[in-house]
């Protein structure tokens, strides 16, 4: 049965931070908020934790996985981003944008998309996700909390009822929107829209 923590989605309790941290490290999968809707997130490294997270989407190894990341600095570890796509990032970030770009040798090759060696990656502008990620020092592999239906859930207490034996922990932090990121292919010599979302892909030039 999962853990249910309250965080406050603007200042969020630095020791449910750190307790939520340990779970992930102990190789838990937790759904967290985020600027678009709730996210499931788990360990970069946990390859387990990983193909679980995949089986309660229902998704295969062919659908990009998403790095959540603290900045820009952190993206450009983990994606190979030139002077254009550094300036298109550094005015969408942090925003409800998911972004395309080439993976580096430090993404694990099961985590990169398995054709092309491309990785989603994005910076969360949410308390208690950004929170979690300075606690964790390091991104967190996530993916959009939609369900094989298609169900986007997005209500903490409704997640529970539908996750609570699939999950390790639920973090309350209030209702998010109700759009996933826009995402958007930056490994071509021009943005292409990939998915529109909440975020307004205006910023791309779009």
């Amino acid at each position: 049965m999962s853990q249910f923590f309250t965080i406050h989605p603007d200042n969020p309790q630095a020791r449910l931070i750190k307790q939520a941290a340990q779970i992930i490290h102990g190789g838990g999968i937790v759904a967290v908020p985020t600027d678009s809707c709730y996210a499931l997130v788990c360990h970069l490294d946990d390859k387990a934790a990983v193909e679980k997270m995949r089986r309660i989407r229902g998704i295969d190894e062919k659908q990009h996985l998403t790095l959540l990341c603290r900045d820009l600095s952190e993206i450009a570890l983990y994606a190979r981003v030139d002077n254009k796509q550094f300036r298109l990032l550094k005015s969408a970030t942090p925003g409800p944008f998911t972004v395309i770009l080439e993976a580096t040798r430090e993404v694990p090759r099961r985590l990169s998309h398995p054709s092309r060696k491309t990785i989603g990656l994005r910076v969360p502008e949410h308390g208690v996700a950004s929170a979690l990620l300075e606690e964790l020092a390091q991104p967190l592999i996530g993916t959009t909390l939609i369900m094989p239906d298609g169900e986007l859930l997005n209500d903490a207490e409704e997640i529970r009822e539908r996750l609570a034996k699939l999950v390790d922990l639920i973090i309350d932090g209030g209702p998010c929107a109700m759009e996933p990121t826009t995402v958007i292919d930056l490994t071509g010599a021009e943005p292409v829209l990939i998915r529109q979302g909440r975020g307004d892909a205006g910023v791309f030039g779009l």
